[in-house]
């Protein structure tokens, strides 16, 4: 085969996916360590069974497609009407925002939305990204040619870098180069922290003075504590005109192995709604029933307080993680309004080393920070999402003999 007509950008990609070079380097771990009891507080994917009303709903929804008069075969790629009314009721018109359910695309994952989205965009379209942040974000726009080149400080050459850091709160500023997409993402993976209402207003104000496009990613906002902090970026005037919404169920509801999302595309933005509509059309042949009548259970009044009380166990585990390594002497941010615990690392220590060193010392498994971003490095990503009392023999081989 030629490598003459293969996409070059790939090449450009540093080393493999994240969470990949984390399997491998655990694997290789479990090949010198024949008994090693590692628990695993790495890559975000959850434990808790799903609940009781989304079993129900799906086991009636395969009953129906064992009869000839209730059998479906190809949904509305856009979604059934039953699950985006549902999604607004429950997310939307619940905090007071006006959404048309004909503005929701459900989808079998926010991360293939995400990293989708940009095929709307020209090749010269100039981005901006938060540092740190989900890696999908900066891949897939470096699979399609915009980013420019690596540096050797870890920035592509063409990609405008939203810091959001200790330093300034984890409140970026707005970007200092001219964009046309701004990311933003809310409660941070992985820093764990929320955007305030001020700083989403901030750049609300810039996307409408200049035109550009900001693609919000959702995706742990059933995670907020806080009522007064935002849960969507359409709580924040004027967003209607310049954002998309991503959110998913992987963690609302326990989904990842369901598959079940939805993009948010107001009709103001009717150029862009109708460009997803087609390509989704085209390239997407809609979330099967079965799961669609699983997400609308959700939001009957029984499966949102079992969904609720999923969530609370979740926070239960990150206030452990987060006191526990607070008591250490350790300073962390995050695990209030997320599921992610963000852990400085102490004296300059590089990210994948710490790795290395928690694994061999302890056998515990978290995500290095420089994974998420340049601004990542010396900081060290821990998850809520593993079973309670697992996570509480991890801290406690952490006390003693990190």
């Amino acid at each position: 085969m030629s490598n003459s007509y293969l996409n070059t950008n790939y090449d450009l990609l540093p080393g493999s996916y994240l969470f990949s070079t984390i399997a491998k380097k655990i694997k290789e771990y479990q090949g010198t360590h024949e008994n090693a009891d590692i628990i695993r507080l790495g890559i975000g994917d959850v434990t808790t069974p799903l609940i009781p009303e989304v079993i129900k709903a799906m086991h009636k929804a395969v009953d129906e497609m064992a009869v000839k008069d209730t059998f479906r075969g190809y949904g509305p790629e856009q979604g059934y009407d039953f699950v985006r009314e549902a999604i607004v009721r429950g997310e939307y018109t619940a905090r007071g925002i006006e959404m048309d359910p004909d503005d929701i695309f459900v989808s079998d994952g926010s991360k293939c939305d995400v990293a989708n989205i940009q095929e709307l965009f020209s090749g010269d379209t100039r981005i901006a990204i938060p540092d740190p942040v989900y890696p999908v974000y900066l891949d897939s726009n470096v699979m399609a040619g915009r980013t420019g080149t690596l540096q050797a400080d870890g920035h592509f050459s063409e990609v405008t870098y939203l810091a959001s850091t200790a330093e300034n709160n984890f409140q970026p500023d707005l970007p200092k180069n001219p964009v046309q997409l701004i990311y933003l993402c809310s409660p941070n993976n992985p820093t764990g922290t929320v955007l305030s209402r001020e700083t989403l207003q901030k750049f609300v104000n810039y996307a409408n003075e200049t035109g550009a496009i900001i693609l919000f990613d959702g995706a742990y906002n059933c995670y907020i504590q806080d009522e007064t902090l935002p849960h969507s970026i359409f709580e924040i005037p004027g967003a209607r005109t310049c954002a998309i919404e991503f959110r998913s169920f992987s963690k609302t509801a326990g989904f990842t192995g369901v598959r079940c999302a939805y993009t948010v595309i107001p009709h103001e933005l009717s150029k862009l709604r109708a460009m997803w509509n087609r390509r989704q059309c085209t390239k997407f042949n809609g979330v099967n029933y079965v799961t669609q009548r699983a997400a609308e259970a959700i939001y009957t009044p029984e499966g949102w307080k079992q969904t609720q009380g999923v969530i609370k166990g979740y926070m239960d585990t990150a206030k452990v993680i987060r006191q526990e390594l607070t008591a250490a002497g350790y300073t962390v941010f995050g695990g209030e309004h997320a599921p992610y615990i963000w852990w400085k690392i102490e004296g300059g220590e590089k990210s994948f080393d710490f790795f290395d060193r928690l694994l061999a010392t302890c056998e515990v498994v978290g995500t290095p920070g420089s994974g998420f971003g340049p601004c990542g490095e010396g900081y060290f990503r821990l998850t809520a999402f593993g079973d309670h009392e697992r996570t509480k023999i991890a801290l406690k081989r952490i006390k003693e003999k990190l």
